[in-house]
């Protein structure tokens, strides 16, 4: 029987080519609400109380110049996530997916942005799917402003990988020994 039972599914991340004009087009044409920013490269939407149920990743540039049909793997969906119980049942999550040969991409960690615990890993087809918990409500008794965040590890994870099953990917691993 798996560790993690999900409750509901949660939040996706798409990659775009222009994230401002993504940002546009989620707000004024879908109607939904910007929650918070990590500098130009996400940013975190919502229609509902959850921190965020879209999120929005800036490819790169020599992505982004690419025609849409020929951006390629990276384009569209980079991951859909499940929202589970909290802390102890991730943990049991991983130990679940690493006793059967199941690739964690990354996590355990807690996010800056929407406070959210995760762990990410792979289906049989490649595709990234993530087990979150204790993400930030928005409502009425919990209001938010959205903020930016500025890319560093802390946005990231705000525990520094130290819990990261996996390891931390190169980009913040350097950012986390102060290089550029």
């Amino acid at each position: 029987m798996p560790a993690a039972r999900p409750r509901k599914l949660g939040h996706l991340v798409l990659q775009v080519r222009d994230i401002h004009k993504s940002v546009e087009f989620y707000t004024e044409i879908v109607g939904l609400t910007v929650s918070d920013w990590i500098a130009d490269q996400m940013v975190f939407l919502r229609c509902g109380p959850d921190h965020h149920d879209l999120g929005l990743a800036q490819l790169p540039p020599e992505e982004a110049a690419r025609p849409p049909r020929q951006v390629g793997e990276r384009a569209g969906l980079e991951h859909f996530s499940y929202e589970v119980g909290g802390l102890e049942e991730l943990e049991a999550a991983a130990d679940f997916l690493a006793e059967r040969d199941v690739e964690i991409v990354r996590g355990i960690g807690k996010h800056g942005p929407g406070e959210n615990l995760f762990l990410v890993f792979l289906d049989p087809d490649g595709n990234y799917v993530e087990f979150y918990a204790d993400m930030v409500k928005v409502d009425a008794d919990h209001p938010h402003t959205a903020q930016v965040w500025d890319d560093t590890v802390e946005a990231y994870d705000q525990w520094r990988f130290e819990r990261f099953r996996v390891p931390a990917p190169a980009l913040y691993e350097e950012k986390a020994e102060g290089r550029p």
